[in-house]
């Protein structure tokens, strides 16, 4: 399989363009797949606290054997820890249980607006960030008018936002947003987790015309819009399967039809949807 290239964040550090997600996987699961997909050539693992599996995400990592600066690593800061002071503290209990020095790329996993403290946190990650415990720094779920309150208040903008983002739900103008202002997209559930997207027949036909499988096609789709998708799959199999998107490419009729039948989120909205 050809390796992923990179995107150079706004910080310029690199991110791999495609990443290994490891929701809803327990520490022992996690554990088992992460040491396999690093196996495999995938370099951008995805964890949160909320996930439940930071510890079994740092054996994976440890049992790859691969040398730490190889691998760039993720995790996300719940609801319940906003706060400048409370961000801080979290920070330390994800790192303890990763058992990392430092973390790759730290996320605000949701904006909670009706909570009203993202901005406190963002202030304790650029913290941390300039003390060297956190490479890069970014949001979750965050809106164009999350960011700009971020932006307005502490001149800081994120390198990566990760949103829900497929082909039933391709955020144009979050895409817009995020590239008018150097900002990475990550698409989580980029297969459209719960929905038919991968038996639509137009999608069939195209990866029967590719020789691959619709996930092929879909994932393809991803990278070919610039984003970082980040499947998730406990199955050697199908982890090979979905990192194996760089050895062929879909013409611009093509990236069209994937995207084209209507269009609906299916996770939370990050205006009204409270994750702590």
């Amino acid at each position: 399989m050809a390796a992923a290239p990179t995107h150079t964040l706004n910080d310029s550090h690199d991110l791999p363009a495609f990443g290994f997600g490891t929701y809803p996987l327990d520490d022992a699961a996690a554990e088992t797949a992460v040491a396999g997909a690093l196996g495999l050539g995938y370099r951008l693992i995805d964890t949160a606290v909320n996930y439940g599996n930071e510890a079994g995400v740092g054996r994976g990592i440890a049992a790859s054997g691969l040398p730490r600066d190889e691998v760039v690593v993720t995790t996300k800061l719940p609801g319940r820890h906003h706060g400048y002071d409370e961000t801080l503290a979290s920070f330390e209990e994800s790192r303890t249980r990763l058992g990392l020095r430092h973390v790759d790329l730290y996320l605000i996993h949701w904006p909670l607006p009706g909570v009203g403290a993202f901005t406190e946190s963002w202030r304790a990650m650029i913290k941390l960030r300039d003390d060297g415990l956190v490479r890069s720094i970014g949001v979750s779920n965050f809106t164009p008018a999350h960011l700009r309150r971020l932006a307005e208040e502490t001149g800081v903008l994120p390198a990566v936002n990760q949103i829900e983002l497929h082909p039933l739900f391709p955020q144009d103008e979050a895409r817009a947003f995020h590239a008018e202002h150097g900002i990475i997209t990550e698409s989580w559930s980029p297969l459209g987790r719960g929905s038919t997207l991968l038996r639509d027949a137009g999608i069939g036909r195209l990866a029967e015309k590719h020789g691959v499988t619709p996930a092929q096609i879909v994932l393809r789709w991803h990278v070919q819009l610039g984003v970082v998708p980040i499947p998730k799959s406990g199955d050697p199999g199908r982890q090979r399967e979905n990192f194996d998107v760089f050895g062929f490419a879909l013409d611009a009729e093509e990236m069209a039809a994937v995207s084209d039948r209507p269009h609906r989120r299916l996770g939370g909205d990050p205006d009204t949807h409270e994750e702590f």
